[in-house]
C-alpha cells in the first residue's frame, strides 16, 4: 500500500515469512509467528498473561513506521522531496528574473544569459542525473539541476513578460490548473496509464521532437524568420503553434500520469527512500516542460492578435 494504515502495522497482517521480530525489536520468544499469535490470543481471551496483553496493546498504540524508519520510498515522502526541489527552482527563477531585467534600465534590452546558461547547465545535469541514477541517486545533482532550471525558467519568463505583460501569471495559472486536474483525475482512478496510450504517446513525442528540430533549423537558416518559426504560420486561419501546442499540453499531462504511476510502482516495489528524489526530479522536468509550452501558446495567440 502507498499509504501506511496503522491498523495493519500488526505482524498478524504481514507475510509470516518476512516477519521475524515484533515492534520494539523483541522476538516472539523463539516461537514461529503462528505460535506467537496463538499465545497472544490466549492472553487476550483468558487474561492469564498480563505482560503479553500489555505488549499487544502497545503494538496497536504505536504509530505506523514512515519512510524515515523503513528507509523505503513513500508517496508522502516523495511529495515533500518534490516540494523542496520546486522551492529551489523558485529561488533560481527569481535570480534568473532579476538577472534578465538588470540591463533594461540602462540599455532598454534584457539579457538572455540566464536563459542560455540555465538551459545548457540544466540539460547537462539532467543527463548526468538520469545516467548515474542507475547506480546511485545523488540528491546534490538533482538540487543543482533544480537551481539551473530555475535560472532558465526565470530568464525566459522575464523575456516573455517584457513583450507580453501579464503572460507569466497567465501561464503559471494555466500550468497549475493542468497539474491539479491531472492529479485529481489520477487520484480518483479516472485516468490511468495504459500500454496502448503509452505507445501513442511515444510516437507523438518522437514526431514532436523531429518537428521541433526542423523548426529550429529553419529559424536559424532564415527560411522561417518569424518569432516562432513554423509555429507562427496559420492553418485555416488558426495559428499552427496553437494547434500543436494544445496537443503538446495533452502529451505533457499524460507524461504527468506516467510520472505519478511510476512513483506508485516504486512505492509498491519497496524502492529505497532515496528514489523519492528521482520521482521529484521526473515531476519537475514534466512541469517545467508543460509551463514552457503553455507560455509559448499564450505568446503565439497574443502575438497573432
Amino acid at each position: 500500500m502507498a499509504l501506511d494504515n496503522p491498523a495493519f502495522s500488526n505482524p498478524a497482517f504481514q507475510d509470516p515469512k518476512a516477519v521475524k521480530t515484533y515492534p520494539g525489536g523483541r522476538q516472539a520468544a523463539g516461537l514461529t509467528p503462528p505460535a506467537a499469535q496463538t499465545q497472544f490470543a490466549t492472553a487476550q481471551h483468558a487474561g492469564t498473561d498480563a505482560a503479553a496483553q500489555a505488549q499487544l496493546e502497545g503494538m496497536y498504540a504505536a504509530p505506523a513506521a514512515g519512510a524515515i524508519e523503513t528507509d523505503r520510498m513513500s508517496v508522502e515522502d516523495t511529495v515533500w522531496k518534490t516540494v523542496g526541489l520546486f522551492a529551489v527552482l523558485l529561488v533560481g527563477a527569481v535570480a534568473g528574473w532579476i538577472w534578465t531585467m538588470a540591463p533594461v534600465a540602462e540599455t532598454g534590452m534584457p539579457t538572455i544569459m540566464p536563459w542560455i546558461i540555465g538551459g545548457l547547465v540544466g540539460f547537462v545535469l539532467s543527463l548526468v542525473v538520469i545516467f548515474t541514477s542507475r547506480k546511485k541517486i545523488r540528491p546534490a545533482l538533482i538540487f543543482a539541476y533544480a537551481a539551473a532550471e530555475g535560472l532558465f525558467v526565470g530568464g525566459i519568463s522575464a523575456f516573455f513578460e517584457i513583450q507580453w505583460e501579464g503572460i507569466v501569471l497567465q501561464a503559471t495559472l494555466a500550468t497549475l490548473s493542468v497539474v491539479g486536474v491531472t492529479l485529481a483525475l489520477f487520484a480518483s482512478g479516472k485516468v490511468r496509464a495504459s500500454k496502448k496510450a503509452t505507445k501513442i504517446f511515444m510516437i507523438a513525442m518522437v514526431g514532436y521532437l523531429v518537428f521541433s528540430l526542423l523548426n529550429l533549423v529553419l529559424m536559424w537558416t532564415g527560411v522561417a524568420p518569424n518569432a516562432f518559426g513554423l509555429l507562427s504560420e496559420t492553418f485555416m486561419g488558426i495559428p499552427l503553434g496553437l494547434i500543436i501546442g494544445v496537443l503538446v499540453v495533452i502529451m505533457a499531462a499524460y507524461s504527468l500520469v506516467l510520472d505519478f504511476d511510476s512513483i506508485q510502482q516504486g512505492v509498491r516495489n519497496g524502492a529505497p527512500r532515496q528514489y523519492g528524489w528521482l520521482g521529484g526530479f521526473g515531476i519537475m522536468v514534466t512541469v517545467v516542460w508543460l509551463y514552457i509550452e503553455i507560455l509559448r501558446i499564450i505568446a503565439i495567440v497574443r502575438g497573432s492578435n
